[in-house]
């Protein structure tokens, strides 16, 4: 009976952490359990689902509420990924997160990694390039030990993010936060051949059509 109850609880929390995501614009997973456990059970559980739960869970809610609208999103961030990564190309982008694997919301951004050993020459790119950006400088705890990272936001019609890693780490895989497993970080090519293969009738529209998305500012 005990083990039911935990069952339960874990996945109320769960329902309720994906919809502080989804609908109330909770950005950070951690946030959204606290939240969810503080107004569920009024506190710290030992329940709290994984990401990958609420992850899932926040898919289910977009595919069920609005399937066109997400599948429409999905693809518009995909092209305007694909073209900013062409536009990259001697920082070797790869394509992470929600964008690639499809599990968007609304508030998702495309991630894009980036590789350069002095940073100051991608901040000169991006000038030449007439890109608005910020730069903000991120510390977190990797491998036992804090490094600090810079990371580039760019002002387009939907919000990219540069995580910029020196060049010799272009071959190292780290783990994903939401279900632990190493980053499937897709390059252009691979993206490219991705929006063909699950949208291949906007992919048609797009190439044949003249239209899709308007992706860089002139």
């Amino acid at each position: 009976m005990k083990s039911k109850r935990n069952n339960r609880i874990r996945r109320l929390l769960v329902i309720e952490a994906a919809r502080l995501m989804y609908e109330e614009g909770v950005d950070q997973y951690l946030d959204a359990k606290r939240k969810a456990a503080k107004r569920l059970v009024g506190g710290y559980t030992l329940h709290l689902p994984s990401n990958g739960e609420i992850s899932e869970e926040i898919y289910r809610m977009a595919r069920f509420e609005e399937p066109d609208a997400v599948t429409q999103r999905l693809f518009d961030m995909r092209v305007l990924a694909m073209d900013v990564m062409e536009q990259l190309t001697p920082f070797n982008p790869r394509l992470i997160g929600s964008v690639s694997s499809g599990r968007i919301r609304a508030s998702s951004d495309i991630d894009l990694h980036v590789f350069v050993d002095m940073p100051e020459t991608l901040f000169v790119y991006l000038d030449d390039m007439g890109w608005p950006y910020e730069t903000k400088s991120i510390c977190i705890r990797k491998e036992g030990r804090f490094m600090e990272f810079t990371h580039v936001y760019l002002d387009m019609e939907f919000p990219v993010e540069l995580s910029v890693y020196p060049t010799q780490d272009l071959r190292v895989r780290g783990r994903s936060s939401t279900d632990g497993k190493p980053i499937d970080r897709l390059s252009v090519g691979r993206l490219r051949a991705l929006i063909m293969h699950e949208h291949p009738e906007q992919w048609e529209a797009l190439i044949y059509g003249g239209g899709g998305v308007e992706a860089l500012a002139d």
